[in-house]
This record gives structure tokens, C-alpha cells and sequence, in this order.
């Protein structure tokens, strides 16, 4: 009789044992499934970090204009839907041959010299992360060499009277992360943007060419 008992209290204490752990794991298994879900308004928000692969935002680290005190935008950033789609990688600025281009923010010189019958310059901007900013500008004759630091407003180099791909002449100016392109007006703060009236001229007429 105490065998048979003993037997069947052996059975239960198994079966109870089997019944918590099933629990256990079933409860462990929805709190892994639900905390995600409730925490998923934090990536991309103010407190929250970004979604793994999204792009850092641009920090507004820009002191100046590269040309003038607030050029007109001949032709806007306007990034292609796909890597060799069409589209403007960069915005141009309206300005006549020999004005000065100047350093928009503090960086190094990582390029200057020649790309399809071009003249580049290309600064890395300091303090923008891994890897870093960089700004481009084209068609301008190189007065800076490559690993040369500069300070915003410092002159690097002045706009070539060819090479411009704008009805009128303009500087072709530039922003990268690696290899994808970023509107490099975002690199300037508010109130620079504001200061004086946003152009942007009539680009009617002019033949299509290769992606820029």
C-alpha cells in the first residue's frame, strides 16, 4: 500500500515538475516576443537609437557657405531611387568662374586634382563620425593640397571657367558618407539657410547627360 502510494506521489511531483517548466518556457518565450514590440517606438526617436542600418543623421557642422554669403540654387539634391539611377547627387550654386570656394566646415583635404577632365576638391570633416563627411566640390582649380587641414571659410581653391555641366556657371557641391550621397545643405544650421531669399532658378532647356 505505502509502495503504491509512494508511486503515485513519484508520478505527480514528475508531472508537476514538467507542467512548471512547460510554463516557464512558454512565459519566458512571450516576454521575449513582447518586449521588442513594446519598445518598438523608440529606434528613430528622440530617445531611442537608430534602426540598425539607417544612416546617422547629418550634423549641422557647417560655419559657411563655399561660395558667397547665400548663392542661388540652380539645381537642387535630388538622390537617384536607385545606385546608377538617374537623379542630381549634390546641389548647385550659381557662381561665375574665379570666385572663391571656401571650406564650409573643419576637416582635411582628402582629395584634390582631376576627375574626367574636372578639377575636385574633396575635404573629410572632422568630428562626423566613421567614417567621416565628406564634401565635395567641383569644377574648381585646387589651391589646397591634399592633407592639408582646413578651418571653415578657408579658401581651397576657385570655380574653373569649364567643366561646369550648368547652363550658367555654377559650383557643383557635394556630401558623402562612404559611398552614398547626402544633401550637403543639411550640413548648414538654420540660420544660415535663412539668411536671405532661397532661389531656385529654371534649369528649362538644358540637354540631358549622364548622372551627376
Amino acid at each position: 500500500m505505502r509502495a503504491e502510494r509512494f508511486r503515485r506521489d513519484r508520478r505527480r511531483q514528475r508531472c508537476l515538475r514538467t507542467w512548471l517548466a512547460l510554463l516557464l518556457g512558454l512565459t519566458v518565450t512571450a516576454l521575449g516576443i513582447a518586449l521588442p514590440a513594446a519598445g518598438a517606438s523608440a529606434p528613430g526617436g528622440a530617445n531611442g537609437p537608430a534602426p540598425p542600418g539607417a544612416d546617422p543623421p547629418v550634423p549641422a557642422v557647417g560655419r559657411t557657405w563655399p561660395v558667397g554669403v547665400r548663392p542661388p540654387v540652380t539645381r537642387a539634391w535630388d538622390p537617384p531611387t536607385a545606385e546608377y539611377g538617374r537623379g542630381h547627387r549634390g546641389v548647385d550654386l550659381a557662381a561665375p568662374p574665379g570666385t572663391p570656394v571656401r571650406a564650409v566646415a573643419p576637416g582635411r583635404v582628402s582629395f584634390a586634382g582631376r576627375v574626367a577632365g574636372r578639377g575636385v576638391v574633396s575635404i573629410a570633416l572632422d568630428s562626423t563620425g566613421d567614417p567621416p563627411l565628406r564634401t565635395t566640390y567641383e569644377p574648381v582649380r585646387g589651391t589646397a593640397k591634399k592633407g592639408d587641414e582646413v578651418a571653415p571659410g578657408d579658401i581651397v581653391g576657385v570655380v574653373e571657367p569649364t567643366g561646369s555641366h550648368c547652363p550658367a556657371h555654377c559650383l557643383h557641391w557635394g556630401l558623402l558618407r562612404a559611398n552614398t550621397y547626402l544633401d550637403p545643405l543639411s550640413l548648414l544650421p538654420p540660420g544660415l539657410l535663412r539668411r536671405g531669399p532661397s532661389r531656385l532658378l529654371p534649369v528649362s532647356g538644358v540637354p540631358e547627360g549622364p548622372p551627376t
